[in-house]
């Protein structure tokens, strides 16, 4: 994941715990193995809503050719491979050097060009990088020292006419007992400390931080697990929810 914004807003021991499972990233049943069960419902939001923005074939195998996206705190690869894949022309960040290796290494090994750097988000920015047509930054501003700093960044990167979804944990009752509590101590879906409760953020909060940035804000929507059928699917946003800016 990658910690930058604007100032010195990495968090060491987040770096650190992420790197110590870099080379866990593509096992489907380690460490990572809630991302990817989760993969699958946050990446056909996100082909979705660049669908509809862009006026692409949803038919078409690789329906955004020639657009640029960023991913921000890419990890190991899970959402850059396949946005790779769909045709985007992806550049994708992580603070960790390990996690940066494994993806890369993965990347090779599946025919992938994908522009991995192992720089902060306020980095690539200063080298005047971009803008890009798409930015994520998913599961990452809630690891962040200053999430609004953060968000203004990446925001800043967004090519007119582009989008920016932003994926992270709502600050709920709810969140606390199923994203925190449940996800880390009784069902061990991640490692024990991986999140900071405190650190989750509300919707308007995210929207707030967002204010000023030449983006309209969509949102909230919501992913919910289906404990029956095992998977995640668009539905409320008490625990895990996706936010979406638009520059015209």
């Amino acid at each position: 994941m990658d910690f930058g914004a604007e100032g010195p807003s990495i968090d060491p021991a987040d770096v650190a715990r992420f790197s110590a499972q870099a080379a866990e990233w593509w096992d489907a049943r380690g460490p990572f193995a809630p991302l990817h069960r989760f993969n699958p419902a946050r990446l056909g939001f996100i082909r979705r809503r660049g669908l509809e923005r862009f006026g692409r074939d949803p038919k078409a195998i690789r329906p955004f050719e020639g657009l640029s996206l960023l991913d921000v705190g890419c990890g190991g690869g899970l959402v850059a491979e396949p946005m790779r894949r769909m045709g985007f022309d992806v550049t994708a960040l992580d603070a960790s050097a390990e996690n940066i290796g494994t993806a890369r290494a993965h990347a090779e090994q599946v025919g992938l060009d994908i522009a991995y750097r192992n720089v902060t988000v306020e980095q690539l920015a200063a080298e005047g990088a971009g803008p890009f047509d798409v930015v994520l930054t998913l599961e990452v501003v809630e690891h962040v020292v200053d999430p609004g700093a953060f968000l203004r960044t990446a925001a800043g990167l967004v090519k007119p006419g582009g989008l920016m979804v932003v994926a992270t944990l709502n600050r709920t009752l709810k969140s606390l007992a199923l994203g925190k509590i449940a996800a880390e101590y009784i069902l061990h879906w991640v490692p024990a400390g991986t999140h900071d409760w405190n650190q989750f953020l509300k919707p308007d909060e995210v929207a707030a931080m967002l204010d000023g940035t030449g983006l309209t804000i969509q949102g909230p929507f919501g992913l919910a697990y289906d404990v029956l059928n095992d998977r995640w699917s668009e539905g409320d946003a008490d625990i895990n929810f996706m936010m979406v800016g638009l520059r015209d």
